[in-house]
């Protein structure tokens, strides 16, 4: 197992997104299901046992008797907290209180018998774990809510219980894990005025990416997100910002949008003391922002 601690970051100049306007008439890319050969398989398998490994050692390690622990979302915090409810049934852990990220980590804690409360009835998380799309290697700034949202899945509900933790511990796979993050960042605006905060955050980063309103809808529907966008349970339009070079800093995109008005969240984890445990084929590589966070506020 590598232990690494991240060096202090030097800022970086953001990439510009391209024209939400000029990009109304794009299109994107959708694959069938397909069945998948055996090596395939295989290379899943093997997967998803690097993400048990890494899991367990996650509870393992810093989850703690009469712990308050935010329960993320994801395979990975999936495995995390089945095994949680192991340890639990066979005394390993006592008295854990578990607080769900979402719809899908209450579900799967319920089934494992991990006592649950609130978030909003709890003033006090010892400890949270979460997946994430990805995370920067340089800051640990990561991003979450790539995926297609559900029900009672919520942004902001998973980033306040995120930030509300003495201690945050992101679980990821090692091609997770960018020097140079890529892809997209969500963000949750107010419907009202929606196509003006687009183009705005359109402006901002005006170049290299794309901005698209995220869609309930089958198929193809455009930009605009179509006739029946998204909406969350906090009633909220969700935009994906797609980047299509890499970004240099999350931290600084982060900022950027929480200055445009009409954005209420965004995607992105920032500025919180965290430890990234990277399932990867050689074991497990563990890295800490801690002191560079205690340092920047100094």
């Amino acid at each position: 197992m590598e232990i690494m601690a991240l060096s202090s970051s030097s800022s970086s100049s953001l990439l510009p997104i391209s024209s939400f306007r000029r990009n109304s008439h794009s299109t994107r890319n959708f694959r069938r299901a397909i069945s998948l050969p055996t090596a395939v398989r295989s290379s899943l398998f093997d997967e998803s046992n690097l993400l048990l490994q890494a899991a367990k050692y996650t509870v393992d390690t810093y989850v703690e008797n009469g712990m308050v622990v935010g329960l993320g979302s994801g395979r990975a915090s999936g495995f995390a907290i089945q095994y949680l409810g192991r340890q639990l049934r066979s005394g390993a852990i006592k008295d854990i209180t578990g607080i769900p990220t979402s719809v899908e980590s209450a579900t799967e804690a319920a089934k494992a018998g991990v006592p649950l409360d609130q978030f909003r009835d709890i003033s006090k998380i010892d400890l949270a774990f979460d997946d994430a799309d990805v995370v920067e290697q340089e800051s640990l700034a990561a991003v979450i809510g790539r995926q297609q949202m559900h029900g009672g899945e919520s942004i902001i509900e998973e980033k306040s219980i995120l930030r509300a933790a003495g201690k945050l511990v992101l679980i990821v796979k090692p091609q997770q894990y960018q020097s140079a993050v890529d892809g997209s960042i969500p963000v949750l605006i107010k419907s009202n005025n929606w196509l003006e905060t687009a183009e705005e955050i359109d402006d901002l980063f005006l170049g290299d990416a794309e901005v698209w309103r995220r869609s309930s809808s089958l198929g193809f529907v455009g930009p605009t997100g179509g006739d029946y966008p998204i909406v969350t349970k906090e009633g909220y339009n969700v935009l994906d910002v797609i980047f299509t070079s890499p970004i240099q800093s999350l931290v600084e995109v982060a900022d950027s949008l929480e200055d445009v008005v009409g954005v209420v969240e965004h995607g992105v984890i920032s500025r919180i003391p965290c430890t990234a445990v990277i399932a990867a084929e050689d074991g497990l590589r563990i890295v800490d922002n801690t002191i560079k966070i205690e340092g920047s506020m100094v």
